[in-house]
């Protein structure tokens, strides 16, 4: 499982690698180039599902079939 996705700004194309919540998903971000809030996109559950180089650690376990996955993203 990948605990750090890369996150690029459609606005700017700034890209920062953060480190994601292993147990919620993450409904906005500050871009860090130019200050646009980012929130997912429609049938997205978190910012790193729509603009990560990864999904989120939840979205990564229910792709690999792992029991008990935040209902977040389930």
């Amino acid at each position: 499982m990948f605990l750090q996705s890369t996150i690029t700004c459609p606005h700017c194309a700034t890209a920062k690698t953060e480190a994601m919540p292993t147990n919620a998903c993450q409904f906005f971000y500050e871009c860090t180039g130019c200050g646009t809030k980012l929130k997912p996109k429609a049938g997205d559950c978190c910012v790193f599902c729509s603009y990560g180089s990864v999904p989120c650690p939840p979205i990564q376990a229910v792709r690999g079939g792992e029991p008990g996955v935040a209902s977040c993203c389930a």
